[in-house]
């Protein structure tokens, strides 16, 4: 299970809007307690392809989150992007590129605007995917 700060969410939810009509992309990093991944900080990146239909992380920015991470002392839990227009789940591109099979992947859907929807996936050899729980809290 993943906690999420209500604050976090909203700033997760604030940068996508900004973002639109292409993705927003980020990371997250927290600590793990008894299987309860607590999210910690929420990283707002930039997605350099402009793109709604797919995303890349800025690199620079991706080596800013992570050393801040270290020097806070905590885990890459995952990372998260927006689906401006399709559904909070895995496009076959999101499934292909998901390398680590031990992190998370949010997935924000837009696709109703007055009804955002924000789920978290374990994606296992790109085409198993598991859905975990999210709590906001």
């Amino acid at each position: 299970m993943l906690q999420l700060k209500k604050s976090d969410y909203d700033k997760i939810l604030s940068h996508a809007v900004q973002g639109l009509p292409n993705e927003a992309c980020g990371l997250i990093a927290g600590v793990v307690e008894n299987d309860i991944k607590k999210i910690e900080e929420v990283y707002l990146l930039t997605n350099i392809d402009n793109s709604n239909e797919h995303f890349s992380m800025d690199p620079k920015e991706q080596l800013a989150a992570v050393k801040d991470m270290r020097a806070k002392g905590l885990t890459l839990l995952g990372n998260w992007h927006s689906h401006p227009e399709s559904p909070s789940r895995p496009s076959e591109e999101d499934k292909r590129l998901a390398h680590d099979s031990t992190v998370d992947y949010l997935i924000l859907s837009l696709q109703d605007r007055e009804n955002p929807v924000l789920n978290a996936f374990l994606v296992q050899n790109h085409t198993e995917v598991t859905k975990e729980e999210i709590q906001i809290i």
